[in-house]
């Protein structure tokens, strides 16, 4: 079972061996602690904590002031049955770092996209908007009906404008195309949701 947890840096273009251009993300994964192993006789469930990088003391419960000397960013990974992953020889106190992985393994990767405010429904949800034509003046991106002339109600579910960005996003089958252990960087293929410092989780396939 591979995975660590990483911040957001950049985005940029690798060449491989023959010449090809891939554009890629930069994600740099302190060396993490295995601060607990969960067990489903003593906690309901199978997982492992870890703890790395530093947060605010303000943003950590009472019971992990006393559990880390400093204040840390703790995340669960629970093993899946569908990956065959295990959490089997892992301890607490094991230190996991980018080595873990390498140049052409298969990733899911899980982060908060950014937060975009009030969108309307053609940024929102990709609608073609009215007709450029036949006298539109100010109804070029406007929603259309929304309305049921039978039940006299908005039905549940109706696309409108709203919120948009700030969901949890899990993207899958992304590759590593380059792992830099000396300065902890991971260099995934592809874009990766969330703005640059969004914390990343990273599990091997």
């Amino acid at each position: 079972m591979k995975f660590i947890v990483g911040t957001k840096d950049c985005m940029t273009q690798i060449f491989d061996a023959e010449g090809v251009c891939h554009p890629a993300t930069i994600l740099r994964v302190d060396p993490a602690v295995v601060a607990r192993i969960k067990t489903v006789e003593q906690d309901g469930y199978s997982a492992v904590q870890l703890a790395s990088g530093s947060q605010k003391e303000s943003r950590i419960a009472k019971a992990q002031k006393g559990q880390f000397s400093t204040p840390k960013v703790v995340m669960e990974f629970r093993p899946k049955a569908a990956y065959n992953e295990s959490i089997d020889g892992m301890a607490a106190g094991d230190t996991i770092d980018a080595s873990v992985f390498a140049a052409g393994d298969t990733v899911i990767v899980s982060a908060v996209s950014k937060g975009k405010g009030f969108q309307g429904v053609v940024k929102r949800h990709g609608f073609a908007g009215g007709r450029r034509s036949h006298g539109q003046k100010h109804s070029e991106r406007e929603p259309g009906s929304i309305g049921a002339t039978g039940i006299n109600r908005v039905m549940k579910g109706m696309r409108m404008a709203g919120r948009m960005g700030g969901d949890r996003i899990t993207v899958k089958n992304l590759t590593v195309l380059q792992v830099n252990a000396a300065e902890n960087l991971l260099l995934i293929k592809g874009a990766i949701p969330g703005r640059k410092g969004t914390l990343v989780e990273v599990r091997g396939v």
